[in-house]
């Protein structure tokens, strides 16, 4: 259990809780929200102990483990199934006790650090992290590559699938789906959802927090509030909390006007001032209560186009891809046909490496086409978001000097108090719209790319994943920015929900082409599963084959010699399985575990002598161990049937 009583902690000069207080429990799924520098990740810091608080209590349980996301860069030539092996922390400490004991050449310490060894799971370890690894987008070959020959982005997924991979009691997550394609993040959501420790994240995806967490923390104004609902139910839950909030306000400041009148009207006649002095003191007792204090929230709107293209993009048989140092052309999409047309709202779907972004930058024109062609329609003006927003930004240039550009380019004769006004709609204000742009957080520097594409006017609009940095109310103002925009938008983003309430067709990028998806989002996530079930099981089929291939009897082989080859065969198929059985058997015992306990919560149901609180908690407890026990039953039946596979086509091959 972790406890927050009366704890106050400060960032400088920011009070960033004041006498706060919180209890959450072993094995919740909890999410932390609030506005951008409320102070989510000083709580993460005070909870794993880099920051320590200024007053009141703060407790976590001993002996747990915590696992977090480390946030620098790793520069390392080491593999990367090494390096995400090194944060299982259990294992680490294990080798190292065998190590020191082969040092000193103490028999019984070697036998106790191989017993370690086995107890920390050294033995199926490196599947374990490759399983992290593939679920996490990287491809078979990549495995093993050295961690400095991924980008930034991949470089986090290392550190993400580092933490996964500790055997933790605590997981403190911090806008884990930032790098991530949807591919990746539905994978992701499916291993928090069979993770058995406590989950504290924070994020702005309100799908993914839906998905996973049945708790949330509201940290606002310094003080941290629970909600016993995942991210929906805290919404309607707070806006009611508001609702009366600003209803009582409401009858006190009506109760106060009525005092205050009785006051000012007889304070001074004598028959009536001990009446209004009593008055005054129950004015003095009285305890206020707050207005609702609604704290501006962003919106946005783009311009209305001044022209409609039609068509605005023909492509034929175009080929996307890149030009390499030697003057040779990398494909990755090839012959594209088609054309978009005005109004479309148009996701752009595939899986991580398939050439989405490749796509959009060359419709963007930040690419050239490698072949084929691809004509824009007479009056085009296309707005682009890169998923970097640093290829359209100068790192040295402040927002103001951004503007200044670009209206030499687009409208010469603005002037600078208008761009200056323009920029404050983005909440560039006062000395922010002087300070370079390297050093605003990512967050700033994607609003300033907006307010940028906003400027221009386009009539088609380009984004590539345009809310990895932004908040909640950002995102939402995004959304409806988006659904009042009359020109054509074109979207990659692993935000759902983003898509849901924007799109209203997608392209599926995959297997080096482009064509139309005929589904909705919840099809594609069905689709996306089906396509990682046959990459485990093809892994598997792969993994057996040597072993499979033993039983082959070589010509003028003896018998015994093919006994033996078979033996080792089903030896190896047995340390092939091993891993996925033991899996298995967990699932099992936690399944049977699980129906004890749903069959425990309804018979406590029907007691008539349970109070409305016990009642209440036991349904609770009754709708979580369903859903607990449909993922369990879903893993149980993905399990057998990979076993049943790969023991059946070692079998026949």
């Amino acid at each position: 259990m972790i406890v927050l009583s009366q704890l106050s902690l400060r960032r400088g000069v920011k009070l960033v809780l004041d006498h706060a207080d919180l209890t959450l429990h072993a094995g919740e799924k909890v999410s932390l929200v609030g506005r951008n520098g409320a102070g989510k990740s000083s709580l993460f810091a005070l909870l794993t102990g880099r920051l320590q608080a200024d007053a009141g209590d703060f407790s976590l349980p001993p002996r747990w483990r915590v696992a977090e996301v480390a946030q620098e860069m790793p520069e390392t030539a080491e593999g990367a199934t090494a390096f995400v092996l090194q944060g299982d922390t259990r294992l680490m400490e294990a080798q190292a006790r065998l190590a020191a004991a082969e040092v000193a050449q103490d028999g019984h310490a070697i036998a106790e650090g191989h017993a370690g060894l086995a107890e920390a799971g050294a033995f199926d370890a490196r599947p374990r992290a490759q399983a992290l690894l593939l679920g996490l987008g990287f491809r078979g070959e990549q495995l093993d590559a050295p961690v400095n020959s991924f980008s930034g982005g991949w470089r986090m997924r290392l550190q993400l699938a580092r933490a996964l991979m500790c055997p933790s009691d605590l997981l403190l997550l911090d806008e884990p789906t930032n790098h991530l394609d949807l591919d990746a993040l539905v994978w992701l959501e499916a291993w928090l959802q069979r993770y058995e420790g406590t989950l504290l994240v924070i994020s702005h995806d309100r799908e993914f927090l839906d998905a996973i967490t049945r708790v949330t923390v509201h940290l606002e104004d310094a003080k941290l509030t629970r909600y016993g609902a995942n991210y929906s139910g805290f919404e309607a839950m707070r806006a009611e909390r508001l609702s009366q909030q600003a209803a009582a306000f409401s009858r006190q400041q009506d109760q106060i006007a009525h005092l205050q009148r009785f006051i000012d009207r007889f304070k001074a006649k004598a028959t009536k001032s001990k009446q209004a002095q009593s008055r005054v003191k129950a004015l003095e007792r009285m305890e206020r209560i707050g207005p609702v204090l609604s704290q501006a929230d962003f919106a946005f709107s783009f311009r209305e186009p001044g022209q409609l293209p039609n068509p605005m993009l023909v492509m034929r048989e175009m080929a996307c891809g890149y030009r390499l140092d030697e003057g040779r052309d990398k494909p990755i999409v090839h012959g594209i046909t088609r054309s978009v047309q005005p109004g479309q709202r148009i996701g752009i779907l595939g899986a991580n490496g398939q050439g989405k972004s490749t796509v959009v930058k060359t419709l963007a024109g930040t690419l050239g086409a490698l072949g084929g062609t691809v004509t824009q329609g007479k009056g085009l003006a296309i707005g682009y978001f890169a998923q970097q927003e640093m290829d359209v930004l100068h790192p040295e240039s402040g927002p103001l000097e951004h503007m200044v550009r670009l209206a030499k380019q687009v409208s010469p004769q603005a002037r600078e108090q208008e761009l200056r006004d323009f920029l404050g709609q983005f909440r560039f204000v006062g000395d922010m719209v002087q300070q370079p742009v390297g050093s605003l957080s990512g967050g700033e520097k994607a609003r300033l790319v907006l307010a940028m594409i906003v400027w221009q006017k386009p009539n088609l609009l380009l984004l590539d994943e345009p809310t990895n940095h932004l908040d909640l109310t950002t995102r939402e103002a995004l959304s409806m920015a988006l659904n009042s925009f009359e020109g054509t938008v074109m979207l990659v983003s692993h935000d759902r929900a983003l898509l849901r309430e924007v799109c209203d067709g997608f392209w599926l990028v995959a297997d080096g082409t482009v064509r139309d998806f005929d589904g909705d989002l919840d099809d594609y996530q069905r689709w996306l599963l089906e396509q990682s079930r046959e990459r485990s099981r093809a892994a598997a089929t792969a993994a057996i084959a040597p072993a499979a291939g033993g039983t082959v009897e070589a010509p003028g082989a003896t018998r015994r010699e093919d006994r033996r080859a078979q033996a080792q065969a089903r030896q190896k198929l047995q340390e092939q399985l091993k891993p996925m059985k033991k899996e298995l058997a967990q699932v099992e015992a936690r399944l049977a575990a699980a129906q004890a306990e749903q069959e425990a919560a309804s018979a406590g149901l029907g007691d008539p002598t349970l109070d409305g609180a016990r009642r209440a908690e036991l349904g609770r407890q009754l709708k979580a161990l369903g859903e607990e026990i449909e993922t369990l039953e879903g893993r149980w039946l993905e399990l057998g049937e990979a076993i049943d596979q790969a023991t059946a086509e070692a079998a026949a091959a």
